[in-house]
């Protein structure tokens, strides 16, 4: 349940004509937009076409080159950066305290990371604890930047449950289409230094970009044949005709000659290699563990055999092994039980969630030449065309781009290589929509065995065949759909809390009459040390689940589990109740 109450301000934030430049080029040329209270904004384009920036301007840490914005009268922000940092202390203390921070923590995958201190945490970990952060705290606007970065399928889906009872004002970027679709009444799309809106979500947009294509297509060809018709007549007649008319006559020869506004990106991105046959034996692991040191195993068990053509995807909680099971297959770690047998004409690719580590003053066609080739090969170009590094995009230095370009080049290096076994670790991270439509298309025709690890509902239906889950150490083969894997992971995990209506209206049937502020004061106290208690339970019974092989045992764990989500539930729905009651008693 969204955090505190909510003011209503009918006007969130207000942009008139505002501008930003890079260098010799506008991000966005006066764009004006309007957020208003109930406002669910979707926020679309190309890596580089200014995303981050806007939401940046939007929550005031940016200033824009021109234009103007006016904020409603106290109306508070919750803004998540792409990059965001953490103030110094314990997670705990960077989330703040309450229920709804706890809350938050747990279902986000740090519900028992409260007393580590933040400069311990990983860079996905500090984007989990700011986002619970955000969450926590009560906010009439809300600016969310690649929240579902670095979130496990079950994360998501909660944010998704959140977001939709969330009663503020909402711009959000992320590449998850799932989300967009599910929580977005409009989307604008950057594109040049253009701004488009489109009213309805991901689809909606979809359609609309297709409409506004051809369109523009359309008004091309009868441009064009309007000057070809006019410089037809503007030719014809004697010569003496002829010289009157000479600048009209060039203008129309350079009409017919030009051509429209080039796309943003040069071509389709052609992805298609020659892929070294895969012989018959790919990858195969038998009772494959590991363990990362004296403590109980990340893994243990794993039996998995790789056909030549396969479409894997492993799903699975956060930490539950699955990037440490895709080093196995690359052979980056070796298990500390079992044995792992490669084939002898696998080449592996491995694009991996860290990102390569390359230096950063290397150009790119520097880095895709390699140590061995001359840069600026014809083949090279070629392919860095295919990956949308043409011209002058070439020679920029890796430490010069963006997160998204980043991932792309390490795209194009992974499959420079020519691999025939590809892992894929959270691969749609930082890489924007029309790249991620173009590699599912890619890899629905592509010959080699493709192993996917991905918190991306969209892309994990489109890229593979079969599921496995890991948890609790121990690969298991996921029976059904992934919709269906993710209903049976929530009932295991999830708190038993009845839909925000349903509660609101046995809220007051639960407390009649009116009491005083400090009785009521009181008892939200009492609601909330039982939700805490609860809580650690909960997180204590969870992790005796995951260090758990004995059947009976999971059983009995199960059981104590299901009864402290109910308590936890009941418990958080009448600290609701009490809340209610305490505003309407001010």
């Amino acid at each position: 349940m969204p955090a505190g109450t909510l003011r209503y301000v009918p006007v969130l934030v207000d942009l008139q004509k505002i501008t930003v430049r890079r260098g010799d080029r506008a991000l966005f040329d006066e764009l004006s937009l309007t957020v208003t209270n109930g406002d669910r904004l979707g926020v679309v384009g190309i890596n580089g076409t200014g995303k981050s920036t806007l939401l940046r301007v939007i929550a005031g840490s940016d200033t824009p080159d021109d234009g103007e914005i006016r904020r409603g009268r106290g109306v508070r922000l919750g803004y998540l950066p792409q990059e965001p940092e953490l103030p110094l202390g314990t997670v705990s203390s960077a989330v703040g305290g309450g229920w709804e921070s706890e809350a938050a923590l747990h279902r986000l995958g740090m519900g028992t990371a409260g007393a580590t201190d933040v400069a311990d945490l990983s860079g996905g970990q500090a984007k989990r604890v700011s986002l619970a952060a955000v969450l926590a705290q009560p906010a009439e606007l809300l600016i969310l930047d690649e929240p579902t970065n670095h979130l496990d399928l079950l994360a998501i889906a909660w944010l998704e449950r959140w977001l939709l009872e969330y009663r503020g004002g909402l711009v959000l970027v992320t590449h998850d289409r799932h989300l967009l679709d599910g929580v977005t009444t409009r989307m604008l799309e950057l594109d040049r230094g253009h701004s488009y809106m489109h009213e309805g979500g991901y689809a909606a947009y979809l359609e609309r970009r297709a409409e506004r294509e051809e369109e523009a297509a359309s008004a091309e060809a009868t441009r064009r044949n309007l000057a070809r018709r006019e410089l037809a007549w503007l030719r014809r007649g004697a010569p003496a005709r002829t010289r009157k008319p000479r600048a009209r006559i060039e203008a129309a020869t350079r009409i017919v000659s030009g051509r429209k506004e080039a796309p943003a990106r040069a071509s389709e991105l052609e992805v298609s290699f020659g892929t070294p046959r895969l012989g018959d034996k790919v990858i195969e692991c038998a009772g494959v563990g590991y363990s990362y040191g004296p403590g109980a195993p990340v893994l243990a068990g794993v039996d998995l055999d790789l056909d030549p053509r396969e479409r894997l995807g492993v799903v699975g909680t956060n930490g539950s092994g699955k990037s440490t099971l895709l080093d196995l297959l690359a052979g980056r770690r070796q298990p500390t039980s079992g044995r792992i047998e490669v084939g002898p004409t696998v080449v592996t690719g491995y694009y991996d969630q860290h990102g390569m580590q390359v230096d950063p003053g290397a150009r790119v066609r520097e880095l895709v030449a390699g140590p061995t080739r001359v840069p600026g090969a014809p083949e090279d170009i070629a392919l860095m065309e295919r990956f949308w590094f043409a011209g002058s995009a070439q020679f920029v230095e890796a430490g010069a781009l963006s997160g998204g370009e980043r991932r792309r080049l390490q795209l194009l290096l992974v499959l420079a290589a020519r691999p025939n076994v590809l892992l894929l670790d959270e691969p749609t991270n930082d890489l924007d929509l029309d790249t991620l439509r173009i590699l599912e298309d890619f890899l629905e025709d592509w010959p080699g065995a493709l192993v996917v690890v991905s918190h991306d509902r969209a892309f994990l239906e489109r890229t593979t065949e079969r599921l496995v889950s890991l948890q609790a150490t121990t690969l298991t083969a996921v029976a059904g759909s992934l919709d269906a894997w993710m209903a049976q992971m929530a009932e295991l995990t999830a708190p038993v809390t009845p839909p925000a209506r349903e509660a609101a209206a046995t809220r007051h049937d639960r407390l009649p009459g009116r009491r005083s502020a400090s009785t009521i004061g009181r008892q939200l106290r009492e609601a909330e040390e039982d939700m805490a208690r609860l809580a650690r339970q909960r997180d204590e019974l969870i992790d005796a689940l995951a260090a758990t092989v004995d059947h009976l045992g999971l059983a009995r764990l199960g059981r104590e589990l299901t009864e402290v989500q109910a308590n936890l539930g009941a418990a958080e729905n009448r600290w609701l109740a009490l809340a209610e009651e305490a505003e309407g008693a001010r």
